[in-house]
């Protein structure tokens, strides 16, 4: 012990001894601050010589005082939290990392911080000190520090408790001319259908948790080796990974819930896997809803379990990272164990799988797995490592993705293309979990090569969240309780019937060739009668759809996909082509941008009231595109929030003194005109009109017929959500780009004009004379043929 203590003091006087004294701190702080103002003053100097702008040279000569400021500043700081008594400088320390971890939100932490010691303070020198005995300041700040404290804590229980808040309409664009659209003449295909379900389990036959894939399994499988899919099942994270599952990355077992219908069959084969949940919150289950419905209608589905891939609690020391290979690749492994089945005499499954249709639904994580299942299927190594080879080649015929994420796993470091399979793709706009539309980025990645028809859908859902779509999950996603503004959210129950309205429907047309739904996927108003009521925006594109702009060729604005395209445009506050971006990344696709503004609310005229002269117009001049009566002219269009008239403010300001700014206009992400303003003041304001404007389209005869955008239907205005409670108090309104695609039937317009020739039509022209002001973002413009 004597030795011990010897071996410290002469440790601690070792120390002491190389420690810099008094001047060896100050000649390095003057050594420090010396240098740093000669390569500071030879930095400006230089930078003036090269720019000859002596404004740079005074810039750098007033950033010194705003350094040395800036340094006594944070000296200060630095000094006050020193001066922080050590006791609650510990407690700081010891709650800030546990109130971050509870509320991934700072102005949580902060509110709790301060609200916790005003209240702490007070009821401890009441309870040590006695309020008879404070002097009255201190009286008067410990009632008020009881008062802000215990009363905030109040407040934010209620809060916590509450569902959300109001926000404002939005009026329902596609409402408008609902009562034009006819309804699919089908039975709905959220009904059940004539077989009777039969339910059954395969697993591994060990799993430590779950009896239906342990001993009680229906069918025993083998486990697979995913050691070259899948990262970092190691440390403390893998070892409490294996612990609990019982197997590590070497040994991943294939489990899954089967629903099937009893019959002959042999019936079309669905799997749908979960995404990233915690992995002791079984996400399988979930889909029991989907199982039901689907195998009641011919389809057997399998819900996968990938729970053993899921987040966990000793993530933190380290979890698995980018692993979606080895979710997509799993799922080729259980179709390896069906067709294996389905060619095996004494299994329950022989001959009564179709082979030859095959669908995969995913959620979240599993959304952009079943994407990346899709391309492995059909390649002949894994992408990452080619001594991994592949060999499957089964015949997926479709992908539904809901709310899927994107990129999460990369392929030789690019995102996943897949090509000759049918997408569908939906989301909901309060999602809180994927609150970016990713499912959009790989809908751009869909493409079609081979002969035979085809077609991608995406539906974007006001009112549906992330977790709604798996009974499990519920209405709290990523976790997040008590934080989330459900106030928009619509009925779990509804957002069930629309998930199963459109799977259901998916698969009978892409594995029973029921093409009957088809039109459903173009506008949800054609299922009216089946899906609860909410603001739907439809993306779709097929095999047939030939474009005459995309907006992807090149960088001039003048030319169009078409090879013999001219664009010509009037009076445009707006007009260019650029990459689409989403909440979270970029779409992968470049679009139209195109603007007006007539400035009619200061001088109180209306729309009709502009000279022919000064409406704006965007054209493509081709020298001749032949459609016939079966075609159909498609765009897809959505709304850009940005000024209508950029060029009222900045460099293009006619004087500083000007008023006719874009923080005034009333498309700017923060304007608010006049009526607005008023509207604010009650409690349901009226929400924006919809975007309505003139389509026409001209031959080379010089013959017209021309039809408004509300023919299908006006333009949706920005869908704009607060998904967290805390959104309110940053007046933080979340939204993106989303598009609806409009469709208009070629036999339409010869009803409007008998004598126009479809066969040599020569100009598309956008006209803006039915809205006063707006921006637009157009993509896809062409021809298909009718479904």
């Amino acid at each position: 012990m004597k030795k011990h203590k010897q071996l410290i003091q002469w440790i601690n006087i070792q120390i002491k001894a190389i420690t810099p004294g008094k001047n060896a701190v100050k000649g390095a702080a003057l050594g420090l601050l010396t240098v740093t103002a000669l390569l500071w003053l030879v930095y400006a100097i230089l930078d003036y010589i090269k720019i000859k702008d002596e404004w740079v040279f005074l810039f750098f000569l007033v950033f010194v005082p705003a350094a040395i400021l800036s340094g006594f500043l944070i000296r200060w700081m630095l000094k006050s939290l020193n001066n922080i008594p050590d006791f609650y400088k510990l407690a700081l320390f010891i709650v800030l990392p546990m109130l971050i971890i509870m509320s991934f939100n700072w102005m949580i932490t902060a509110a709790i911080l301060i609200l916790a010691s005003l209240g702490g303070a007070a009821v401890l020198v009441l309870k040590k000190t006695g309020f008879k005995n404070l002097s009255i300041a201190k009286k008067g700040i410990t009632i008020l520090g009881i008062i802000i404290g215990f009363g905030g804590f109040i407040a934010g229980g209620i809060l916590y408790t509450q569902s959300g808040f109001e926000v404002d309409p939005i009026a329902n664009a596609a409402l408008s001319t609902a009562s034009n659209i006819q309804q699919i003449k089908a039975v709905s295909p959220a009904e059940k259908g004539p077989y009777s379900v039969k339910t059954l389990s395969y697993g591994s036959g060990k799993d430590l948790h779950r009896t239906e894939y342990g001993p009680e399994a229906d069918i025993k499988t083998d486990s697979v080796n995913g050691l070259a899919f899948i990262d970092n099942w190691d440390g403390f994270g893998g070892w409490w990974r294996e612990k609990y599952w019982g197997f590590d990355s070497r040994s991943l077992p294939i489990n899954a819930r089967v629903w099937y219908p009893e019959g002959e069959g042999p019936f079309p084969l669905a799997l749908i896997v979960h995404g990233n949940h915690s992995m002791q919150d079984y996400s399988d289950p979930g889909y029991e809803y989907l199982g039901e419905l689907l195998a009641s209608r011919g389809i057997i589905l399998a819900s996968v379990d990938e729970n053993f891939m899921n987040g966990s609690w000793s993530d933190i020391f380290g979890g698995l990272k980018k692993e979606n290979d080895a979710r997509g690749w799993l799922l080729l492994e259980h179709l390896k164990l069906w067709h294996k089945w389905n060619k095996t005499k004494d299994n329950l499954f022989y001959k009564k799988i179709d082979t030859a249709n095959i669908a995969l639904i995913g959620h979240s994580r599993g959304g952009e797995a079943v994407a990346h299942a899709a391309m492995f299927n059909k390649l002949p190594f894994y992408p990452d490592d080619a001594s991994v080879k592949f060999d499957y080649n089964y015949n997926i015929k479709s992908i539904v993705a809901i709310a899927p994420s994107d990129g999460q796993y990369e392929p030789g470091g690019s995102r996943t293309e897949i090509e000759d399979v049918d997408y569908f793709v939906i989301q909901g706009a309060q999602d809180g979990d994927v609150s970016s539309f990713m499912g959009s980025q790989q809908y751009e990645r869909v493409k079609f090569k081979d002969s035979l028809y085809h077609f991608k859908s995406g539906l974007y859902v006001y009112g549906a969240n992330h977790g709604q779509f798996n009974t499990s999950w519920g209405n709290t996603d990523a976790g997040i309780m008590g934080l989330l503004n459900l106030k928009q959210l619509i009925s779990a129950k509804d957002q069930m019937k629309i998930a199963e309205v459109y799977i259901s429907s998916f698969l009978d047309i892409t594995l029973k060739n029921k093409r009957e739904y088809l039109p459903l996927f173009m506008d949800a108003r054609k299922g009216k009668d089946w899906l609860p009521e909410t603001i739907y925006l439809n993306q779709f594109e097929d095999s047939n759809f030939n474009p005459i702009a995309n907006f992807d060729e090149d960088f001039d604005l003048s030319t169009t996909t078409h090879h013999d395209g001219i664009v010509n445009t009037k009076n445009l506050s707006v007009w260019r082509e650029q990459e689409i971006n989403l909440k979270w990344q970029k779409k992968g696709s470049r679009a139209l941008f195109i603007g007006w503004n007539y400035d009619l609310k200061n001088e109180k005229k209306s729309i009709e009231s502009v000279p022919d002269s000064l409406i704006a117009s965007y054209s493509i001049n081709l020298s001749s595109t032949a459609i016939d009566s079966s075609s159909v002219l498609v765009f897809s269009m959505a709304e850009s929030k940005e000024s209508a008239s950029p060029k009222s403010a900045g460099k293009w300001a006619k004087n500083k003194g000007s008023k006719n700014t874009s923080k005034n206009n009333k498309n700017e992400d923060l304007d608010k005109d006049k009526d607005e303003k008023k509207d604010a003041e009650e409690d349901k304001p009226e929400p924006k009109k919809p975007i309505d404007f003139t389509i026409q389209l001209s031959n080379d005869s010089g013959q017209t017929v021309s039809f408004p955008l509300s023919k299908f239907s006006p333009l949706q205005r920005v869908i704009e959500v607060m998904i967290r409670k805390t959104d309110f108090v940053k007046d933080n309104k979340q939204s993106e780009k989303v598009f609806q695609t409009f469709f208009f039937p070629a036999k339409d317009f010869q009803k409007i004009n008998p004598n126009f020739n479809l066969s040599n039509i020569t100009d598309v022209k956008f006209i803006f004379d039915k809205s006063e002001s707006g921006v637009v973002v157009i993509d896809n413009i062409g021809f298909m043929k009718s479904l």
